[in-house]
C-alpha cells in the first residue's frame, strides 16, 4: 500500500505548539509554583541528527519560554556513544546529564546500576495512566519507575514504489516472497533488492521472531539464542546476502543503508519510523507518496518485529531534580507528543494522543501503531541492552562469511551465559 504523510510548516507548526505546551493548564501543574523552577538543565538527546533534532531542540525551547528561570542545555550525543558515556559519567561522578533520552532497553541497566532518579511521585509522572501500557513496561524496575516514555516504536520494511512498478512487483509477504521479488528487481532494473544492515544486530530481530526464536527467556533464566531458531536465522540472513537477494556492510551501516535507499540504488530497507523523516529528504522520495511500508516479511513459524522506543530518565545525581522531573513531564505531555508526531512520525506513548488531528490522520502512524500493538516485547532485565555487543560480532561475521552460522549462534550463546550469571 502506499503511505506517505502531507508535509507541514515545520516553522510554524512548532511555534504553534510552543505556544500550546508554554500554556498552563491542569496537566502541567500550578504557574505559581512553575515559576519557582531556575538553573540548568542539562539534556543528552540521541535523536538523528540533522531531521529529528532539530524538533527536539525546539521543542526544549519552549519549555525555556515556559520557564524562564531555566537553561535547557542541549546535547546531541550520537545514539552509539550514549549508553557507556552516560554509565562512565554516572560512575565517575562528573559530566553526566540532568536528563538522558534513554533507549528502552538501557532504562533498567542504569536503574540496576542506581544511575537514576525514582519518578513516582514526581513531577515527570502527571498524568501516567494515560501511557500505553507496552510503553510503560520499559519504565518499571523492581517496583519502581525510573523513567517516563517519549516514543514507542518497532519495524517495517520501507519499498520504493517506482522500482517496484517498474519491476511489475508486489510486496513480499514472506522471505521466500522477499527472494523472489529481489531477483526480478535486479533482472528488470539492474538494482538490488534489499539494503541490510550488517553492523547492528538490532536488525536480526525480525529475523529471529520469524523463525519462533529469541535471544533468552527471561522467566526460565535461559539462553534460546543458540537454539535451531537462531541458528535458522542466521541461516536465513546469510542466504539472503549469498543469493543476491540483498546487500549487506560490516560498518557504517545506518548510512550506508539510508544513502543506498534514499537515492535508489536499493529497492527496499527494513527500518522504524524514526527513519521516516531522514528518509524523505532523499532525491527517490521528494514524491512521498513514492514511499511504501509494509510488515517485515515473515519467516517460516511467524512474523514479528522488535518493540523499542525511547524514555526520559533522570540522572540519580542531578543538582537539579525540581527542574528535570518538570522538564521529563513537559517533554512526553500529550501537547509535545502530538507535535512530535505530527513533525517526525514517531509514535506517541499515550493514548490520548493518537485521537488527535494531525496525529490520527498520519499515514505512517496509522501503519507503525498496528505493528507496535503486535510488536515482540524484550526483556526488561540490566543486561539486556548488553545482549546486542556479542550478537552483532557474531551476526556480521556470518553476514560477511567469516563464520557458519551454527558456530556463531553457540558463540553468541556462550558469552550470554558468562554474561548473565547462574542462567541455563
Amino acid at each position: 500500500m502506499r503511505r506517505g504523510i502531507t508535509a507541514t510548516a515545520l516553522v510554524a507548526t512548532l511555534a504553534l505548539a510552543a505556544t500550546a505546551c508554554g500554556g498552563d493548564s491542569g496537566e502541567t501543574g500550578d504557574k505559581k509554583a512553575s515559576d519557582k523552577l531556575s538553573g540548568t538543565v542539562t539534556w543528552w538527546d540521541t535523536s538523528t541528527v540533522g531531521s529529528e533534532d532539530k524538533v527536539f531542540k525546539k521543542l526544549a525551547e519552549g519549555f525555556e519560554k515556559k520557564h524562564p528561570g531555566v537553561d535547557v542545555k542541549y546535547v546531541n550525543v550520537p545514539f552509539g556513544e550514549a549508553q557507556n558515556k552516560f554509565k562512565n559519567a554516572a560512575q565517575s561522578g562528573s559530566g553526566a546529564p540532568d536528563v538522558i533520552r534513554s533507549e528502552v532497553a538501557w532504562t533498567p541497566e542504569f536503574a540496576d546500576l542506581g544511575y537514576l532518579a525514582p519518578l513516582d511521585g514526581t513531577a515527570a509522572l502527571k498524568n501516567d495512566k494515560d501511557f500505553l501500557a507496552q510503553a510503560a513496561a520499559s519504565t518499571k524496575y523492581q517496583g519502581k519507575t525510573y523513567a517516563v516514555p517519549q516514543v514507542i516504536d518497532s519495524m517495517g520494511l520501507f519499498y520504493n514504489e517506482k522500482i517496484f512498478k517498474d519491476a511489475g512487483v508486489e510486496v513480499p509477504r514472506t522471505i521466500a516472497e522477499l527472494k523472489t521479488v529481489s531477483k526480478k528487481i535486479k533482472d528488470k532494473t539492474g538494482k538490488t533488492g534489499l539494503y541490510l544492515r550488517g553492523d547492528d544486530a538490532y536488525w536480526f530481530l525480525s529475523f529471529l521472531y520469524g523463525e519462533g526464536g529469541d535471544l533468552v527467556d527471561a522467566k526460565s533464566k535461559s539462553v534460546t539464542v543458540d537454539q535451531e531458531p537462531g541458528v535458522k536465522a542466521l541461516k536465513v540472513v546469510k542466504d539472503l546476502v549469498d543469493s543476491g537477494a540483498a546487500k549487506t556492510d560490516a560498518t557504517d551501516g545506518w548510512e550506508n543503508m539510508q544513502s543506498a535507499f534514499k537515492d535508489g540504488k536499493v529497492a527496499m530497507m527494513i527500518n522504524g519510523p524514526w527513519a521516516v523523516a531522514d528518509t524523505f529528504a532523499g532525491k527517490e522520495f521528494k514524491d512521498k507518496a513514492n514511499l511504501g511500508i509494509t510488515t517485515v516479511p515473515a519467516g517460516s513459524k511467524s512474523q514479528g518485529a522488535p518493540q523499542g522506543g525511547h524514555n526520559l530518565a533522570v540522572y540519580a545525581g542531578s543538582k537539579n531534580l525540581d527542574a528535570s522531573y518538570a522538564f521529563s513531564e513537559y517533554m512526553t505531555s500529550a501537547e509535545s507528543q502530538a507535535l512530535v508526531a505530527k513533525e517526525l512520525s514517531l509514535l506517541p506513548t499515550r493514548t490520548s494522543v493518537y485521537s488527535q488531528p494531525g496525529v490520527s490522520d498520519n499515514q505512517i502512524v496509522g501503519f507503525f501503531k498496528p505493528v507496535v500493538d503486535k510488536a515482540v516485547e524484550r526483556p526488561w532485565i540490566p543486561e539486556t541492552g548488553s545482549l546486542f555487543a556479542p550478537l552483532v560480532t557474531e551476526y556480521t561475521k556470518v553476514l560477511t562469511g567469516q563464520t557458519a552460522p551454527e558456530k556463531g549462534a553457540k558463540a553468541t550463546g556462550d558469552q550470554y551465559r558468562k554474561l548473565l550469571k547462574g542462567w541455563k
